[in-house]
């Protein structure tokens, strides 16, 4: 296609890179087509620079234009088509554009995009780590804890593993533990103190404790290291527990109507096939007709969401429930025959000690919850068929986790919309097998009755 005698053209091109400022690029182009190689009128480009956010430009004079001109007859023989000028004008607004403003420090990056890009990210990965990190317990414990949860990202460094590292967060660990002997007992009531003294001899020199791992660390032998770790977080969970008898906080007074679950509790769920088929045998074992879930709940950091689906347990409201097979989730029947309290939502944040309620968390600006969706055997209650701001009074999932559908960072896409309440920690293989029809045979509180407290019916 011919250019008219005379033309002009404007472009704009500015970055859409999120989160960091630019200058806008506008480029004004005037064309003139000459019968002849003397007669051809200047090709010129007209470059003004414009801030993105008016907040970094208050004078006009940082804008400046670019003279820059060149003949039509050097870009084309003959009749040029608009594509071509359009390929040279891209080439250009590649070199000039993005811009960045003087002073900017661009290679900044907020926290936002550090959680969802960083792979150090250490979002929880399973259920049993997401409980531990979930205990309201004391800070030495807790930074006891750190120091040992560091060595399991360590060990899975491939090849030559950094033992020096990990021999340094051990003697760390042990120093806290002694010098600390006394707050960390102290944290404990009277009456499990006793308990809480034979722990904490078994974490410091016991056959499990640090002074094992120490020594598995300098044989620098990978599995015993990994067997000692685990004795020796599992230890730590135990003494948190101790030192966290109930609520860390004080619940707002309009949620007092509600039941309420004031620490942990386990709930065992017996699941059988719809169809009278068989779940597939254990090692070594035969097929079984039933399979059993074992499900911790944590009354920590939802004691709201726990407290109702507790009740519910008791009640034997889920006693032949039907399951549902949906996107990557497991989910229960809604029966709104059932006597269940519609719940707000309630999501406890990373870093802060109460629960929000009626809110979700943003992901996007580096919110995240104690207990997240992304883990696999999650357990979370759907929302309500009323509003978002309040979880179902009954119906219940299992969440199961893929990261190849996850966002980045392997964080989950519903991440921080949902009321996270615990966690499978026995049973998780059988979610596989479970199909759309299958039911719940029975659900029994086996533990934690006594962290279970009703309301006061009027």
């Amino acid at each position: 296609m011919a250019f008219p005698l005379s033309s002009s053209i404007t472009l704009s091109f500015t970055p859409s890179t999120p989160k960091r400022h630019f200058l806008s690029t506008h480029f004004a182009f005037r064309f003139s087509q000459a019968r002849s190689q003397e007669n051809a009128r200047p090709f010129q480009l007209k470059v003004q620079c414009k801030a993105s956010k008016e907040a970094f430009v208050k004078d006009k004079s940082q804008c400046r234009d670019i003279p820059t001109s060149f003949n039509l007859s050097t870009l084309i023989n003959g009749t040029m088509k608009l594509e071509n000028v359009i390929a040279v004008i891209l080439i250009l607004a590649e070199i000039t554009s993005p811009l960045p403003l003087a002073g900017w420090d661009f290679w900044s990056i907020s926290p936002a995009n550090a959680v969802l890009y960083s792979p150090e990210t250490k979002l929880p990965r399973t259920g049993e780590l997401a409980l531990r990190r979930a205990i309201p317990a004391n800070t030495n414990m807790k930074a006891i804890q750190d120091s040992l949860e560091d060595i399991s990202y360590l060990l899975r460094i491939p090849q030559r593993k950094p033992y020096g590292t990990m021999e340094g967060n051990v003697k760390k660990a042990l120093k806290i533990a002694v010098d600390g002997k006394d707050s960390i007992l102290a944290s404990i009531p009277a009456d499990l103190r006793e308990k809480g003294s034979t722990l904490y001899s078994s974490l410091v020199d016991g056959k499990g404790g640090l002074e094992a791992l120490l020594k598995s660390i300098k044989d620098q032998d990978p599995d015993r290291v990994s067997v000692g770790l685990a004795s020796s977080l599992d230890t730590v969970a135990e003494l948190e527990l101790l030192q966290a008898p109930g609520l860390s906080f004080l619940l707002p007074e309009q949620y007092l109507k509600y039941p309420r679950l004031t620490g942990r509790a386990i709930v065992e769920l017996t699941i059988e096939k719809g169809d009278g088929s068989s779940f597939s045998p254990e090692a070594g074992g035969e097929l079984r007709k039933t399979a059993t879930i074992q499900v911790v709940l944590d009354g920590y950091s939802a004691p709201l969401t726990t407290g109702n689906f507790a009740k519910l347990v008791t009640d034997g409201a889920y006693d032949g429930t039907k399951l549902s097979c949906i996107n990557q989730a497991i989910i229960s029947e809604n029966d709104t025959g059932k006597n269940g309290y519609s719940v707000p939502l309630e999501i406890m944040p990373s870093g802060q000690f109460e629960p929000l309620y009626k809110t979700t968390l943003s992901v996007q600006d580096g919110e995240l919850p104690v207990l997240p969706l992304s883990v696999y055997g999650a357990v979370a209650m759907a929302h309500s068929e009323v509003s978002e701001e309040y979880s179902s009074p009954y119906q219940f999932f299992f969440y199961l986790y893929d990261k190849r559908n996850s966002g980045l960072g392997g964080i989950s896409f519903e991440e921080g919309q949902f009321s996270v309440f615990g966690y499978i920690t026995a049973g998780r293989e059988i979610l596989p097998q479970i199909k759309t029809g299958d039911i719940i045979k029975s659900a029994k509180l086996v533990e934690g009755q006594d962290r279970l407290v009703l309301p006061i019916e009027s």
